[in-house]
């Protein structure tokens, strides 16, 4: 018998769902369509329907993530991996039931109260004197905003980062005086593999607390997160410590 001719897929075509190209999406939201590209790639945005190589269609979702984005960028001034989070956050939220998003909203504004600035602070830091002060090199400083850790931008001219992200820059600048040199094959990427971890704890911290805690009043809720914050961070250290000195022993 002779082999059944597989029909190819028909290319996708433009829908109500989605009506706008590439220049559509550009035009309606102000960005290049090298950002959009960027945007994709870095799974921030979703990609389009493809209609070809080069072609392909979205919607109307599309333009208000890109908006989204932008916003966060330009008037929150946050890195790539704030604006990821705050991404997973709403589509997390968008599981969860009205009552549970009401919660975790108020506990946000109250954790927001009590914790203050800190690593969130936006005021705006020439890079050029930062990296100089810091001993650190312009490539690892360039190879950290790649990762999306941190946020830079442009203010009359001047590069700019945000306060909030001084503490990473001191700490990698410290680690390349410590010896992890680059020739040894240390790079800025290795701290989005850390990130990455960390995120994956936390996102279950999230639902856990939402979980067994939504009962309670928020207020509550956010003091016994506050309360309970450095012990946890004592514990995180503590078993990094743990697995190394285990590791040693058995040696």
């Amino acid at each position: 018998m002779g082999r059944a001719i597989k029909k190819a897929k028909a290319p996708a075509q433009k829908t109500d769902r989605m009506p706008f190209r590439m220049k559509d999406l550009c035009a309606q939201t102000g960005l290049q369509r090298q950002a959009v590209h960027f945007y994709i790639q870095q799974g921030l945005l979703p990609e389009g329907e493809k209609t070809g190589r080069n072609m392909a269609y979205y919607g109307q979702a599309h333009v208000e993530r890109l908006r989204l984005i932008r916003k966060l960028q330009e008037e929150h001034f946050l890195p790539l991996k704030a604006i990821r989070a705050v991404l997973d956050a709403y589509e997390e939220d968008a599981a969860w039931s009205p009552g549970q998003r009401q919660f975790i909203e108020e506990v946000k504004q109250r954790l927001r109260a009590s914790l203050g600035p800190g690593p969130t602070d936006r005021t705006p830091l020439p890079v050029a004197p930062l990296l100089q002060r810091l001993g650190l090199s312009r490539l690892d400083f360039d190879e950290l905003c790649d990762t999306g850790l941190i946020a830079v931008a442009r203010e009359s001219g001047v590069e700019v980062t945000r306060q909030g992200d001084v503490w990473l820059l001191e700490l990698y600048a410290e680690l390349r005086r410590l010896g992890f040199s680059r020739e040894l094959g240390f790079l800025p990427r290795d701290l989005a593999q850390v990130d990455g971890v960390v995120s994956t704890l936390f996102r279950k911290e999230k639902a856990l607390i939402t979980q067994r805690l939504s009962h309670l009043d928020a207020q509550a809720v956010a003091t016994l997160v506050e309360q309970a914050l450095p012990y946890m961070n004592t514990l995180l250290v503590r078993l990094h410590e743990a697995k190394l000195r285990n590791f040693i022993a058995g040696l």
